[in-house]
């Protein structure tokens, strides 16, 4: 009798233990706490009932859904390394080409976040973040990407102008992340590469055009020396001329007088020459 009254009883403590554990379950599924830079929105038997803030809110255990958004600033890179880049999202570089036909890859990055005002609409109609993201971030951007850098010349990208492509890429991002409860930030391209063969042509090109400069500067040079020393001959003979104008006796003997040292000549000629006198015996 009593081993069978322990055998019912065994049953009643396991009841009781699943219901112990249950009531508490539910119990901590009644507050649900949201972190700021969050925002929560509840789900009640399929239909969304109630936005929920950042704090301790009130959920119905089993009932509500919460679906958690990001209203922080959200990170969407292209890398060619995605997993090792720290964005929130990541993927792969776009491939496109320009409008004169060379193949290119663009890596960028977008900051955007989600507006809480329309976090219901997104709930609706995008789903949860990650499916955001894919559905309009990614799309979108590499859409516009690819549209946009086609109207632009390989040169024009190679060199590094792509103010413009930044800007109206941006431009079309900030009106479809609006459509779409998104509130757009900042579109940034980091690199654009180019093929090989076009790096090594460009880089062929610039040593031939810098080679042509260093030809031009040298045969400038050598115009410069030919004019320089036209204009020093021309001076010189101006210069003579002048001299053969203006020489006077008086100046002769003033200039003789200049570069006479001091010392007699030893031998003076006359009008004849047999007649040479040796003076240094007379000085003597």
């Amino acid at each position: 009798m009593q081993l069978k009254e322990h055998l019912v009883t065994i049953p009643k403590r396991f009841v009781v233990f699943i219901g112990t554990i249950f009531v508490l379950i539910a119990f901590f599924n009644t507050f649900i706490k949201i972190d700021s830079g969050t925002i929560g929105v509840i789900r009640r038997f399929g239909r969304i009932n109630k936005i929920l803030q950042p704090g301790l809110n009130f959920a119905i255990p089993f009932v509500d859904r919460v679906t958690i958004y990001n209203t922080q600033k959200i990170i969407y890179e292209t890398s060619e390394y995605p997993s090792e880049s720290m964005a929130s999202y990541t993927d792969f570089p776009v491939d496109s080409t320009t409008n004169d036909g060379q193949p290119i890859l663009i890596k960028y990055s977008i900051r955007f976040s989600i507006d809480p005002n329309q976090a219901e609409w997104i709930a609706n109609n995008l789903g949860e973040e990650d499916e955001i993201v894919e559905k309009i971030v990614k799309m979108a951007s590499r859409t516009y990407v690819r549209g946009v850098v086609r109207e632009y010349k390989a040169a024009d990208l190679y060199t590094g102008n792509i103010t413009e492509v930044q800007e109206e890429v941006g431009k079309q991002l900030m009106e479809k992340f609006e459509e779409n409860g998104l509130i757009f930030d900042e579109f940034g391209i980091r690199n654009i590469d180019f093929s090989q063969d076009y790096v090594d042509a460009i880089e062929q090109k610039q040593i031939e055009k810098e080679k042509v400069t260093t030809e031009k500067y040298i045969a400038e040079q050598e115009q410069y020396k030919k004019e320089a020393s036209i204009t020093k001959a021309q001076g010189d003979a101006e210069t003579q001329r002048l001299l053969q104008e203006t020489i006077t006796d008086q100046i002769l003997q003033k200039m003789w007088i200049e570069k006479w040292d001091g010392q007699l000549p030893n031998v003076i000629n006359g009008e004849s020459e047999d007649l040479i006198l040796d003076i240094s015996d007379v000085i003597g």
